[in-house]
């Protein structure tokens, strides 16, 4: 008669978590400005939802949840496509121009 063996189960691996996002707040200096968005690719480059917040010294800042990662961005400031001016990292885009870039470590 044949015994049915118990076979033992393998430890199940254990899950990473996916890295939690990260309040990224960016900021432009835009006295002159109407309006200014922040635009990248982590929203499609779409303004819709990205207007930045204007203060009184001039200054524009828009706060966005970013999970780890290497993201491209630009504001637009009144109509006006620009690249970050405190940030030197860029990369070269299919427009002739460049993207800021940011790097965001977990």
């Amino acid at each position: 008669m044949a015994t049915k063996e118990k076979t033992k189960k393998a430890p199940a691996a254990k899950k990473s978590r996916p890295a939690a996002p990260s309040s990224i707040e960016f900021t432009v200096m835009a006295p002159e400005a109407r309006e200014v968005f922040l635009v990248g690719d982590f929203n499609d480059w779409k303004a819709e939802g990205f207007q930045m917040r204007k203060f009184k010294d001039g200054t524009c800042r828009k706060k966005v949840q970013l999970k780890p990662g290497r993201y491209e961005y630009l504001f637009i400031v009144d109509g006006d496509w620009r690249t970050d001016p405190q940030n030197e990292a860029r990369s070269a885009n299919p427009f002739d121009r460049e993207n800021s870039v940011i790097q965001i470590n977990s």
